[in-house]
């Protein structure tokens, strides 16, 4: 199989299904059109995707996947102390906010 069919370029593969996805859209929010193929004709496999992009949005979308890091380590190291504390302080406001409290007595007071 080609990386080229008809007008059709492949952009990227993915070893993860919601990978693909999420650069998809990342991709589709930037105007640019994308087409999924899935590596397997079974449903909730997740084995894989491949994100297709037509001639003309090529150069534009390998300039956006390009910008994305994918080094975990990096990208912690390009957070700062203030994106960590924007992060734990979300975190704690959304355990907060549950009216709702399992405290595991069976429903007994």
């Amino acid at each position: 199989m080609t990386d080229q069919v008809d007008n059709w370029h492949k952009l990227a593969r993915f070893d993860t299904n919601m990978q693909g996805e999420l650069h998809a859209n990342l991709l589709r929010n930037n105007g640019i059109t994308v087409s999924l193929q899935p590596l397997s004709a079974i449903p909730g496999m997740n084995s894989g995707i491949v994100l297709w992009v037509e001639d003309t949005d090529l150069a534009e979308a390998q300039r956006i996947l390009d910008t994305i890091p994918t080094d975990g380590a990096a990208l912690l190291d390009e957070m700062s102390d203030a994106d960590f504390d924007a992060l734990s302080a979300t975190q704690s406001n959304a355990t907060q906010g549950n009216s709702i409290i399992d405290d595991n007595n069976g429903g007994t007071l």
